[in-house]
Order: structure tokens, then sequence, then C-alpha cells
């Protein structure tokens, strides 16, 4: 079972839309609003909890199926910052560009999330 919204999806909609038309000059409220949401979008287009998926300190999610992690570090992580996530959620930068770039850190055999993003690209396969 995805977890809870926490944002409502016409707001979160609406922050990414607010994003993508200034992605240098989005308010901070509306960069959070949109990291969130996608955090979320991504819980649920992969839902699990096996990969900690952190954006700080606008928010982080675990998702992807396979062993929970319970205590301490966990041993699937990825982490980056918001501009890079909403990028890599709308498609505007691909998993690989970024990974090369060093604008992700991704550690464990699970935190490739690739499969799942752009975000709208894994909503249409599901």
């Amino acid at each position: 079972m995805p977890p809870r919204r926490r944002t409502d999806p016409a707001d979160g909609r609406a922050a990414l839309a607010v994003w993508r038309a200034d992605p240098a000059g989005v308010p901070t409220a509306a960069r959070r609003t949109a990291v969130r949401f996608t955090l979320e979008e991504l819980a649920e287009v992969a839902p699990g909890n096996a990969v900690e998926v952190r954006v700080p300190p606008d928010g982080a999610v675990q998702a992807v199926e396979g062993p929970r992690h319970t205590r301490g570090t966990p041993p699937n992580v990825v982490e980056t910052d918001a501009q890079t996530w909403l990028g890599l959620a709308s498609g505007a930068l691909t998993w690989e560009s970024a990974l090369a770039d060093g604008r992700i850190r991704a550690s464990g055999e699970r935190a490739d999330l690739r499969e799942w993003l752009p975000l709208q690209a894994a909503r249409d396969r599901a």
C-alpha cells in the first residue's frame, strides 16, 4: 500500500508547473511543494521501503520494492539537490547525465532509479 499523500496533487502539479516555468527563480515554497509531490509520486509508482530518496532540505521518501530498512543508515540511498531531483522527475534531466556529473549520490544495489524516472513515463507504463 502506498504511503498516504501529504501534498494535494493539484497543489503539487501547480508547484511543478511553477518550477518548469522558471527553475532558477522558483519561490522556495513552490519548490518544496514540487519536491514533496514528486517524491510522493515516486513512492506511488515504485512502492516499497528498500531505497531512501533524500532531497534535503525539502523531503525524503522510502520507495522501491525489496528488503525493508529499519535501523541505522539505509543500505540503499539516493541523495540529490532539489533542482536535480525536479529535473529527473520531470524528464528535463536524465539519470545517466546527473550521475555522470556527480549531481546524484547513489549507494546500494537498488539505488538506481532510472526505471521510474521521469515520473510521467513511469505512470504511463503502469
